[in-house]
């Protein structure tokens, strides 16, 4: 395999562990409070993340160096807070339903990027933007008898991880990203750890095999995940994270009897449509 063949293949596999995680969130989200089931992920998360800093080149001291102290900081405290948001949808609305909304958090950052990081959009992106969140409203129905403001729930989830995506942009202008993986793993621990004694709760029974392949497959998907980076450049194997919805809506439709119904079918398919249209005009924008 070339080296980009197996960033694809690596990114897939991390796709693929993700989603199986968000399926066991939502299993332990539904007899455990979920800022208790986040906590302990992030706890061992968090001891990942040092341990690969320990182990590359200048160690802790160099991992922890920043020249954005606050802004690492405030990426960690942002990723966390769309995990709760995500991890409330899932239990409140089911993993089809949410990834089909938060599939769109690509076209937010896109959205976004020219205000914040100072890009310029062409008018093709800002159509397929338009044609996204259009999907979005048809995912949700806004102004029909289904529509409840727990629909939201997911949109929120998407804004917040376009701001943590934004930031991280902004953030590796300054730092290696070796140090930005390191604030997300531990301001995030440390932030959730603020408040998550307060909702302790005990794990009994198969609870503490699902705690540990929680915590193991969130291991294991952000290692997929640098080593599909370390293999290929994001542009190739950025694509094919949204098989995530894919994926995540099997398990949905197979484990939790989750129904797809059309309109959410045609809404996703117009957010991944568009999502996928913005990722190839970049490439084109940046080859040209």
């Amino acid at each position: 395999m070339t080296p980009a063949q197996k960033g694809v293949a690596y990114m897939v596999g991390a796709t693929m562990v993700f989603s199986v995680q968000d399926a066991i969130s939502k299993h332990l989200a539904e007899s455990h409070p979920i800022v208790f089931v986040v906590m302990i992920r992030y706890w061992f998360f968090a001891l990942f993340v040092v341990a690969l800093a320990a182990r590359k080149s200048g160690g802790l001291r160099a991992a922890v160096r920043t020249q954005r102290p606050v802004l690492q900081i405030a990426r960690g405290v942002l990723l966390v807070a769309e995990i709760l948001v995500m991890v409330t949808s899932f239990h409140m609305l089911g993993l089809a339903p949410t990834h089909a909304v938060f599939a769109c958090y690509g076209l937010i950052v896109t959205a976004l990027a020219g205000p914040v990081l100072g890009e310029t959009i062409g008018w093709r992106r800002w159509a397929a933007v338009g044609v996204g969140f259009l999907g979005v409203l048809i995912v949700i129905r806004p102004g029909f008898g289904a529509f409840t403001l727990t629909a939201l729930i997911p949109f929120l989830a998407a804004f917040l991880f376009a701001l943590y995506h934004l930031a991280t942009r902004f953030a590796n202008r300054a730092d290696g990203s070796a140090t930005s993986f390191f604030y997300t793993g531990v301001a995030g621990a440390v932030a959730v750890t603020l408040v998550g004694p307060f909702f302790w709760s005990t794990l009994e029974g198969w609870d503490w095999l699902w705690m540990g392949l929680l915590c193991v497959s969130g291991v294991t998907g952000h290692l997929f995940l640098i080593l599909s980076l370390d293999n290929a450049e994001a542009s190739v194997v950025q694509p094919f994270t949204y098989l995530q919805l894919v994926f995540a809506s099997l398990i949905g439709v197979a484990l939790f009897a989750e129904t797809i119904d059309a309109a959410t079918a045609a809404g996703a398919a117009l957010i991944v449509g568009a999502g996928l249209f913005t990722i190839w005009r970049e490439r084109v924008r940046r080859a040209g």
